[in-house]
């Protein structure tokens, strides 16, 4: 009858089970940068050479395709609806992007740029019509373009409605995951390099990140609440310096109040991370060069769960799965032992 009434006290947000990197493919002479995951079976990868991935079940087989044309470019962001729809992002010079409708056996040129200094970021879409490309500032704005018909066309926003960059900020095509869903019609996107902020319809608000060279500010935003896309309140920033990667100081903050105020955590990921991805509301991932971090409280405090480094880690839009994804063609799966 004792045994009844005992009382385990665990900390606020701490989880029976503790998270773990299980490794599923790797050994291609490719970085991969790109990652969605469409359900736990079905996810996307793309990277340079041309190289785009796919599996359909949750990464015990793979299909691993170059991009016809293309076995040059470098592929930082993918958006995939299901298993045979996706569109891949080429960055620079001339940036594409380019849509698949039958699996990666063919793909359709569906936007090209060739303006000199042009550089795409990274995607994101609302559903399966909506979405948005960021990209580096031309002449002082930075760019950005929509689509409403599911990637299958782009129009550019008029560049006098475009943000204003500060000299030496741009974004990072790290992750594919600057720019995130803010609630049903507004995204928001951050920015590094001479200066950090968070750009949304709003005044552009200033991140308490590293900054001030080339290599720093952030690479990545989160938005909790942005699969409901009721308004997301939370959201966490990762960036730091990448020619400093083990630095813990000016690489994670994290707010309550849609980024009216900025909160560092008490114990921060371990160097600098280049993407960040919500699990759950307490439940958040990081990685980068020197490995992958695990919050348990929201982004208050970080403890690494393995030194093997990835560029992106996405949860599945439909289902529980959370994949990461970096060089030497390296694909994962986060368990639970």
């Amino acid at each position: 009858m004792v045994a009844m009434f005992i009382i385990f006290i665990l900390p606020w947000g701490v989880r029976a089970q503790k998270p773990d990197v299980l490794l599923l493919t790797s050994g291609t002479k490719t970085s991969l940068r790109g990652l969605s995951v469409v359900n736990d079976h079905v996810l996307w990868v793309s990277g340079n050479n041309g190289t785009v991935g796919k599996t359909t079940n949750g990464g015990k087989s793979w299909k691993w395709m170059t991009v016809q044309g293309f076995e040059k470019n470098d592929f930082r962001d993918i958006e995939a609806f299901d298993a045979t729809t996706a569109i891949i992002m080429s960055v620079a010079e001339p940036a594409y992007i380019l849509k698949t409708t039958n699996g990666g056996e063919t793909w359709k040129v569906v936007y090209e740029n060739r303006t000199k200094g042009m550089f795409l970021d990274a995607m994101e879409f609302w559903n399966e019509q909506a979405g948005i490309v960021v990209g580096d500032p031309i002449d002082g704005k930075f760019f950005i373009a929509r689509s409403f018909d599911g990637g299958s066309s782009w129009q550019e926003i008029p560049f006098d409605k475009r943000p204003v960059a500060d000299s030496g900020e741009a974004c990072f095509a790290a992750s594919g995951t600057n720019v995130r869903a803010l609630d049903r019609d507004e995204a928001v996107f951050v920015s590094g390099g001479l200066r950090s902020r968070m750009f949304s319809q709003s005044t552009p608000r200033v991140l308490p990140l590293s900054q001030g060279k080339e290599t720093t500010g952030a690479n990545s935003i989160a938005v909790w609440d942005n699969r409901r896309l009721r308004g997301g309140k939370r959201m966490i920033v990762v960036g730091g310096d990448f020619a400093a990667d083990s630095l813990r100081t000016g690489n994670c903050v994290y707010t309550s109040n849609r980024g009216k105020t900025w909160q560092v955590p008490a114990t921060p990921p371990h160097g600098y991370r280049s993407c960040v991805e919500y699990f759950s509301k307490r439940d958040v991932f990081s990685c980068g060069l020197n490995g992958v971090d695990y919050s348990a409280d929201g982004g208050r405090n970080w403890y690494r769960i393995t030194r093997e480094g990835f560029h992106v880690c996405r949860a599945a839009r439909l289902g529980t799965a959370i994949y990461l994804a970096g060089s030497n063609g390296r694909v994962a799966k986060i368990i639970w032992k």
